[in-house]
């Protein structure tokens, strides 16, 4: 498969199993809080902010959406209730072992 070919193929992907990535930052904001907790380290607001994502307002615009939207979820921390941590909600990390799947097939045909 060509390079541009590939890159056409993921954008299908994107567009009809991830619309609700709207821009680069919610990718951003969802790899980040998949990578913590990956880590077993789930992330609280304020390291969010700490990323230097974007600016904490535009942070906290695109993070409630997607809270609202159920794709990032919020609890209680259990160590400090003053905080909250945030994950991604099972059914879309479901959808992103899709979607890695998907990148490493499509990246596997570009190298033959």
């Amino acid at each position: 498969m060509k390079l541009f070919a590939a890159l056409r193929k993921i954008r299908e992907f994107e567009r009809s199993q991830l619309p609700f990535l709207k821009s680069i930052i919610d990718f951003d904001i969802v790899i980040e809080l998949g990578y913590a907790e990956e880590q077993h380290q789930p992330l609280t607001l304020k390291q969010v902010f700490l990323l230097n994502l974007s600016s904490r307002t535009t942070v906290r615009r695109r993070l409630a959406k997607l809270i609202e939207q159920g794709i990032v979820r919020r609890r209680k921390n259990a160590n400090d209730q003053r905080s909250s941590l945030l994950t991604i909600s099972s059914s879309h990390l479901k959808t992103f072992g899709v979607y890695g799947g998907t990148l490493t097939s499509i990246c596997a045909s570009i190298s033959k």
